[in-house]
Formats: C-alpha cells, sequence, structure tokens
C-alpha cells in the first residue's frame, strides 16, 4: 500500500526515511503504518493516517516560525553563518553572545548588511572566527522576540592518540576473577588485570560498559547494554575492603569476617556463572554498613564525599530515583503519577536507601579513577565503551521523559543473520529535542565516560546519522530509519575528546553506509577491524591487512570466541534457536569448512608439514593474532578468552533469557591466567610486533 503524499512530505519535514536499501541490496519502502508510528512517536499530531494533512499543516507552521536552527557548529577556523528568517521590516536587532567561560559580547546588526541565504527570505549572520572552542550561547532578539542557539565551537578532528602499536586485553569485568573476588569482578580486579597487562607492555585494559544495572528489583536486567543510566556507575562493582571506612568501620569488618558470609562468598566462587542477584545483594550489606558509617567520617573525607554530592549532576535524584523503586519493589512506570512525573517526596523513601546509593556512588567514582589513574601508566589506560541506551525504566528515561520516544523501540531492519530484524526494547533519544537542549544529555553521558576512560568505543556509531525505529505494536520487520544531526554530534564528540584527551573508537559492524565511513575519516573516528568477519575462504586474500584508521581485533563480545568459530559451534545454536533455517546452516557450515582448510593449509606450509587439527588451531589462532599485531592498525585488542581456546559466548545477540547472557565468568582466573604458557607466549608475541610498528612509527 502506497502512502499518501501529505505523509511522505511530514516524514521528510521529521527527518523519517520513506525508503532505504537493505541488506541484500533492495529498496524497502516504509508501509504507512510504520510511518505513522514514527511519526507520532517523534510528536506529531496523527492519532491516525488520515491526519496525515492537518499535521503536516502545522509542521510547516511550526518551522515557518522558527527564526534560526537551535544549534550551529563553528568547526575551528572556519567562518560560519547563522541563518536567521528575519520578519518583514526588521531594520536592526541585537545579539549577545554568551561564551562558556563567562564572558559576553554584545553587539547591534543592521539587518542591510547581512547577505541573503539559499532560502527565500533568510539572511546570514556571520558568527566570530575567534570564538574559542566549547559550547557558547548566542541570543538573537528580534522585535519582541527573543531566540537562543546554541553554539559548538569544535575542531573538526577528534583527539588522536600520539602512540602506535598500542594493544591490550579485553575481558568483561564481571567474568574476571583472582582469589579475592566475591562472586564477580571488582575494580580492584580490574586493576591487577591492567596492572599484569601492564608488565607486559599493553597500554590498554578494555572490557563492556560499566554502566548501573537493575539487580535487585523489578526490573531485573543484567545486561550492560540496557543500564539504568548512563550517568552512574554499577555499585556491584565496587570492593569495600579497598575504601578508607572499611578499616574503621567495625560492623562492616565483623559482617565480612562472619562465617555465613564467608560461605556465601564461596558458594558464589564456585558457580560457574555470576548470580547477579545474591553478588549485589551480598556487596550491597557491606557497602551498606559503611554508607551508615559516613557519619563518622574523617573531616578530609566528609569533605569528599559532599563535594562529590554537590558536584556531581543528577546523583541526589539518581539516589531518590533507586531508593523509591527499592521501596515500591516496580519500575518507574508503576508508580503514581505525581512520582511518574519527577516529584519523589522524602515519604516515599527510605533515608538509609537514600544514603546508600549516594555513598555507593562516590565510592564507585573513587575507585574507578583510581584504577583508571594507574592504568595510564603505559598507555591510554582504560577502554570504555558507551551503549546506545537505557533500558525503558531507568533514571535516565524518568528524569528526562521529553528526550525519549517511548512510542517506539530502537532496532536493526532484516539482515542475513536476523531476518526478522531486530527490536532492542528500549526507546530511541528524540533528535530534535536532544538539538533544542543543546546536546546537555549527551554532553554529560560523554563526561561520565571520559574522566576515566583514555579511549572510548561509541556503540553503533551509525546513531550518529540514523537510527531504525520500530514503531509501538509493529514487527521489527517494519521498522524505519530516521536520521539525526551527524555533524552536530560529532562536534561535541570531538570538543569532549579534546577536553578528557580520549581518542574515540566507532562500532561500524554489520550493512553501513558509505557516508558514514567518510564522516569517521574525517573527524578521526576510529573504526573496528574485526578479523573473524573479514575472513573469506572464497577470496584470493584470505584477510586484508586491518587499516590505519581501525582498532583491530580477532572477535567481539557479541560474536562466540575463535575456537567455537573454529568449530562452527554457533551455526548449530543459531538453527537451534530459530534464527537461521537448515539452508543458511548447511551453507555457514560448507563456508566455515572451506575456510578451516585454507587456514590449516597456510598453517601447514609456515610449518613445513601438515598438522593435526588441534595444532591447527593453535597455530592459526596464533598467526591471526600475529597478522592483527603486525598491521599499521594502532591498537590491537586481544580477547583473553581466545588465548586458551574458550567456546563459549558471552553473549548470543537475539537471545534474552534463552541463552546465560551476561554471567560467564572465564574459565581460568587472572592468578591461573598469568601462568598459562599459551597466554604468555602470545601476549610476548604481541608486543614484539606491536614495539616493531611503533618503531616504523618513530622513524616516519
Amino acid at each position: 500500500m502506497s502512502s499518501a503524499p501529505e505523509l511522505l512530505e511530514l516524514a521528510r519535514l521529521h527527518g523519517v526515511q520513506t525508503t532505504y536499501r537493505d541488506a541484500w541490496g533492495h529498496d524497502r519502502v516504509a508501509s504507512p503504518e510504520a510511518l505513522g508510528g514514527v511519526l507520532a512517536a517523534l510528536g506529531a499530531p496523527l492519532a491516525r493516517i488520515s491526519d496525515a494533512a492537518d499535521a503536516l499543516a502545522a509542521r510547516h507552521s511550526e518551522l515557518d516560525t522558527r527564526l534560526a536552527p537551535p544549534v550551529v557548529v563553528v568547526w575551528e577556523g572556519k567562518e560560519v553563518y547563522v541563518p536567521l528568517r528575519l520578519p518583514a521590516g526588521i531594520r536592526t536587532f541585537a545579539c549577545q553572545l554568551d561564551l562558556e567561560s563567562g564572558d559576553r559580547w554584545l553587539t547591534s546588526i543592521d539587518a542591510s548588511t547581512l547577505q541573503p541565504g539559499a532560502v527565500p527570505g533568510e539572511t546570514l549572520l556571520p558568527v566570530v572566527e575567534s570564538v574559542p572552542i566549547g559550547y557558547h550561547s548566542l541570543t538573537v532578539e528580534v522585535g519582541n522576540r527573543r531566540i537562543q542557539i546554541s553554539i559548538l565551537a569544535a575542531p573538526r578532528r577528534a583527539y588522536e592518540l600520539k602512540e602506535r602499536g598500542l594493544w591490550g586485553g579485553f575481558l568483561p569485568l564481571y567474568a574476571l576473577r583472582t582469589k579475592e573476588s566475591w562472586g564477580a569482578g571488582d575494580f580492584s580486579d580490574l586493576l591487577r588485570l591492567a596492572q599484569w597487562l601492564g608488565e607486559q607492555a599493553g597500554g590498554l585494559v578494555a572490557t563492556l560498559p560499566l554502566l548501573a544495572t537493575f539487580l535487585g528489583q523489578e526490573p531485573f536486567e543484567p545486561s550492560p547494554y540496557a543500564p539504568a543510566s548512563r550517568l552512574f556507575w554499577n555499585e556491584a562493582y565496587v570492593d569495600p575492603r579497598r575504601l578508607p571506612e572499611y578499616a574503621l568501620c567495625l560492623p562492616a569488618r565483623a559482617l565480612v569476617e562472619s562465617a555465613e558470609f564467608r560461605a556465601e562468598v564461596a558458594a558464589l566462587g564456585a558457580l560457574p556463572g555470576v548470580d547477579w542477584a545474591r553478588t549485589a545483594k551480598l556487596k550491597r550489606r557491606v557497602l551498606a554498613e559503611l554508607a551508615q558509617s559516613t557519619v563518622a567520617l574523617s573531616d578530609g573525607r566528609r569533605a569528599e564525599f559532599e563535594r562529590f554530592l554537590r558536584t556531581k549532576p543528577f546523583v541526589h535524584e539518581y539516589s531518590r530515583f533507586r531508593a523509591v523503586g527499592e521501596r515500591r519493589g516496580t519500575s518507574w512506570q508503576g508508580w503514581p503519577e505525581q512520582e511518574r512525573g519527577g516529584s519523589l517526596a522524602e515519604a516515599e523513601f527510605l533515608p538509609e536507601d537514600l544514603r546508600y546509593h549516594q555513598y555507593a556512588q562516590w565510592a564507585a567514582e573513587q575507585q574507578l579513577g583510581e584504577m583508571a589513574a594507574a592504568a595510564r601508566s603505559r598507555g591510554p589506560g582504560l577502554y570504555l565503551d558507551l551503549p546506545l541506551g537505557v533500558h525503558s525504566s531507568s533514571f535516565d528515561v524518568w528524569k528526562f521523559p521529553d528526550l525519549f520516544a517511548c512510542q517506539a523501540s530502537a532496532g536493526a531492519p532484516p539482515d542475513a543473520l536476523f531476518q526478522g530484524g531486530q527490536d532492542w526494547g528500549f526507546p530511541p533519544i528524540h533528535p530534535e529535542r536532544l538539538r533544542e537542549s543543546g546536546y546537555a544529555y549527551l554532553i554529560a553521558s560523554l563526561r561520565h565516560h571520559l574522566a576515566h576512560a583514555g579511549l572510548l568505543r561509541i556503540d553503533h556509531v551509525m546513531q550518529l546519522h540514523r537510527l531504525y525505529w520500530v514503531p509501538r505494536g509493529l514487527p521489527a520487520t517494519e521498522g524505519v530509519y530516521v536520521t539525526y544531526p551527524a555533524e552536530e554530534l560529532y562536534a561535541v564528540l570531538s570538543i569532549e575528546s579534546h577536553r578528557h584527551r580520549a581518542a574515540l573508537v566507532g562500532e561500524n559492524l554489520g550493512t553501513v553506509p558509505p557516508e558514514v565511513y567518510e564522516a569517521m575519516d574525517r573527524h578521526a573516528i576510529l573504526g573496528l577491524f574485526v578479523a573473524q568477519y573479514e575472513l573469506d575462504p572464497d577470496s584470493a586474500n584470505l584477510i586484508r591487512e586491518p587499516p590505519a584508521n581501525t582498532a583491530a581485533s580477532l572477535n567481539t563480545h557479541d560474536m562466540p570466541p575463535f575456537h567455537a568459530y573454529w568449530q562452527g559451534s554457533e551455526i548449530d545454536d543459531l538453527l537451534a534457536l530459530g534464527a537461521i533455517d537448515e539452508e543458511v546452516a548447511g551453507r555457514d557450515r560448507a563456508r566455515r569448512g572451506r575456510l578451516r582448510a585454507r587456514l590449516a593449509n597456510a598453517a601447514a606450509i609456515t610449518h613445513g608439514g601438515s598438522v593435526s587439527a588441534d595444532q591447527a588451531f593453535s597455530q592459526v589462532s596464533l598467526a591471526l593474532h600475529e597478522h592483527l599485531a603486525a598491521s599499521p592498525a594502532p591498537i590491537v585488542l586481544i580477547n583473553l578468552e581466545d588465548l586458551w581456546g574458550e567456546e563459549l559466548p558471552q553473549n548470543v545477540p537475539g537471545t534474552h533469557r534463552e541463552r546465560p547472557n551476561w554471567q560467564r565468568k572465564a574459565r581460568y582466573s587472572l592468578e591461573e591466567m598469568e601462568a598459562l604458557p599459551e597466554v604468555e607466549q602470545t601476549l610476548a608475541r604481541v608486543e614484539e610486533l606491536r614495539a616493531e610498528v611503533r618503531k616504523e612509527a618513530a622513524r616516519r
């Protein structure tokens, strides 16, 4: 069924794409129902498709009354003009530029001196070229109207690492375990991992998102990619024993030393996976005792705590939000109207719960900061991951309801692996509302991470250009793309990366339009090179060389470990899940067989004779790590689990509770890992080749 012209034009004016090119190269046309659902989620007055004409007239009226765009980017060293739509008869008007520093520039503009714009009725107001890098506000007073424009003054290229030949190790923090762990890895364990990698000359330690999650209440959701907030940390990663208060808090120490507590630690440690609810409950018991003892903090520590509460945006509201949720035992959508609307009375939560969350966030911020500072001794240090979205019941959606389009879900269109498309279940950010806010939420999310990360991965980097929206009530096959203000988003990323001296990596896997690659190169955002995606048994070259603008790795957390990939076991799992059919599985098994044969043959040639299957795997694994390490890629990331041939994945995309995602512990503890010959030998070889890359870069 074709869409009415009014509906198509309404979609265009809201930045909704009416067609897209799918993974098979075919053009998909959005249905009227899909367009209507997404437009309604964007706020168009469209209760029915037949309302399109009236909604279009309202949109035209809205756009015609805008005197200027809400945001203008000023790229460093380039003159920029702000397009204005001045009412007829305006001869002069006042402008005020408020700089981020607090300085203010005032001027009166003679409208007759302005150049005409490209659109009839538009004039161009020049922005001062010497405006410093940062976030500024331009106020224009025209008659009785006063409009504010956010000025993003940015370097065109994000911060770029000076070092070449860097490498590091990856492991989810929950999967990391030491003899000191309490059922899951913590910030102390992450510090030990960073120190050990540093001893091998690794300058990076990478892990999955460390953000707050729902672990002790409804909705229970341990996925690091569906956080309870992008502005706060997961306190389950705090190590209470390293906090200064612990030595002075007799109740906390007595609890930890009790037979009952030690037995629970032992039981949790013996499990193959993290029992998130029990682990979080155990950790909370100790942190709650320490939070209670904050009344007895020394003057210096109390001052630090109070400074944290004063300077950390939203920490008080976040703590109230979590405390109310724990008292009610439900997500905020089930709260009374007043509380859903953002008003939380003190009678609705327990003071000790509020104090716990405030203290836990302070402790997490301190320990992560200490760990990151120590990790920077050999390179960028901590490599963090900023997820695309947040849980629909998150603090962020509750706190900033206008910023999220809750009548839709973010997702991905159908492809060879997910022929039914993907609905990720969390609400997408509303692009216009984000612009109108001056990108305050994005800036806060970036600063939260970049305060500690020397390298930050931007999940699903295509989000900077467009995002696939699935309207509520429709299947994932019926989603449509919504465009985002890419250059403005790149400007924010560039400003924050320079301020924190941190490089950025964009997750650009899957079907990526050419303009995304071009923009990433233009703005110095590194891409990903993932060897398991690149291997092609039917090509003259099995694998290409990782480019010099990528972070290279063998796989990602969403892929099977290399040993499972070698065996093709994930093909059987996808078939069992119904993600693929027998025909696809047969083709994939045959292709994987051809790949194994070519890789084994290459290993045999390299080593001067035939090798067994086990020997072939080990030699191929080492050869692929060598291929990555010898490449010009500035960063090489080693999945530590690949070094001993792990077969089980950390996550199976497209599943929720069907598979034990986000909980499997590493087969070996860090102490055991350090003693494994295959780990030591591979890392030594990686460093040897990376050192050669560094030397070559120094010679140029």
